[in-house]
């Protein structure tokens, strides 16, 4: 038995371990590989990247910890083979670029900000997404303080008729890759 993370207890669901190892054994190759060699491991797959659940697996916080800690060093590697390639200012000019998209959309209407589900699913809370919109839009027009944690991890609750979850979703994702493009 694998022992990278602690197990939950054999009554309890927890990460496939299988599925994590295989996931961190593809990320090293990934990360060691020769710049510009094909890879299957980037910043954006290792934030959406999902694991079966199994009883006795691996306890999710902390997976999800060491997650956030790959992104941020496939972001770094990533960000500087980037500048590498194409110059500061190019990087730098596409982080804005989608900024300004992020803006845009943020910038819409209260309550319309999203598209919404129909009134008999659950979508995102509208008034905890637009209330967290409302933060996002202070740190990037006003440098006010927000972590990438906390992008990561905000959760909202349902709500029937509430804002399309895999459009806020994209959006947060963006937000990150932002983050993570300027972060020093």
């Amino acid at each position: 038995m694998s022992n990278t993370f602690p197990h939950t207890r054999n009554s309890v669901r927890g990460y496939s371990v299988d599925q994590v190892e295989d996931f961190l054994e593809d990320a090293r190759r990934a990360y060691t590989a020769e710049p510009g060699a094909p890879v299957a491991v980037s910043a954006a797959s290792i934030r959406q990247t999902a694991f079966d659940m199994q009883k006795g697996g691996y306890q999710p916080a902390q997976v999800d910890s060491a997650l956030e800690r790959l992104e941020d060093a496939f972001a770094n590697r990533e960000r500087e083979r980037a500048i590498q390639q194409r110059g500061d200012q190019a990087w730098y000019a596409e982080a804005r670029t989608i900024a300004q998209e992020i803006l845009s959309r943020l910038s819409r209407p209260l309550g319309h900000r999203f598209d919404r589900v129909s009134f008999l699913s659950a979508g995102y809370n509208v008034k905890d997404v637009d209330a967290f919109s409302k933060r996002l839009t202070s740190f990037f027009q006003e440098g006010k303080p927000l972590s990438v944690d906390e992008v990561r991890t905000i959760a909202f609750r349902p709500q029937n008729g509430g804002y399309r979850e895999a459009q806020v979703d994209l959006l947060l994702d963006s937000v990150v890759n932002v983050m993570l493009a300027v972060r020093q």
